[in-house]
């Protein structure tokens, strides 16, 4: 049996060489669409509506998370209420953020018709480009196969750091190129040590 050292540096290893593959294999284009769409999410008085099941469901929260830090309306939409009338809250020109590692998982499929139907527009977040997402995605945003941290590859790990580690150079890359400013995330993060520190720096005027 591994050490628990041994474990240790295993999983790390593999969950620092699934976010630095991702300098090689993502494509820019694609990051390109998906950041030049999400900068007027804001000013055309859109949103942006995130969703996965499992691991990739906690990936969609943090990604509706910081999006919202830097002011791009957005929310994760359980697929649990999803099909219980909660897909009323997409309209017509909504960015809908459907994550799927496998892209077959039968309840973000259940987004797809009605994201059709209203004209939003799906950023699909999936290893596989021939899948129901794959195919029906507006915006495909192709993940590297990964394998996972987990002795039995089947664990989601690696593949979701990846996923977050990308979409955060996307968030990043909008924050970048509006006009949100210190000013405008201490008005909105008063609280803990971020807003502490950009109280002291004088950002509260």
């Amino acid at each position: 049996m591994k050490s628990y050292h041994q474990i240790y540096d295993e999983v790390l290893t593999i969950e620092r060489d699934a976010i630095g593959k991702l300098l090689d294999t993502l494509d820019r284009a694609v990051m390109d669409r998906i950041v030049d769409l999400l900068r007027t999410v804001k000013q055309t008085d859109k949103k942006v509506i995130t969703a996965g099941c499992g691991t990739s469901g906690i990936a969609a929260e943090k990604i509706a998370h910081t999006l919202s830090v830097i002011e791009v309306p957005s929310f994760f939409l359980s697929p649990a209420h999803s099909v219980h009338g909660g897909m009323g809250a997409i309209s017509a020109g909504d960015a809908v953020v459907l994550l799927s590692k496998g892209g077959n998982t039968e309840e973000i499929a259940s987004y797809i018709p009605v994201c059709k139907a209203k004209g939003a527009v799906i950023i699909g977040i999936t290893q596989r480009e021939g899948s129901t997402l794959g195919r029906a995605a507006d915006l495909l945003f192709k993940m590297p196969e990964t394998r996972e941290a987990c002795p039995w590859d089947l664990i989601a790990s690696a593949s979701i750091l990846a996923v977050l580690a990308a979409f955060d150079a996307i968030v990043f890359a909008v924050m970048q190129h509006t006009d949100f400013t210190k000013g405008d995330f201490y008005r909105i993060h008063p609280g803990g040590a971020a807003g502490e520190t950009l109280r002291v720096g004088g950002m509260e005027a």
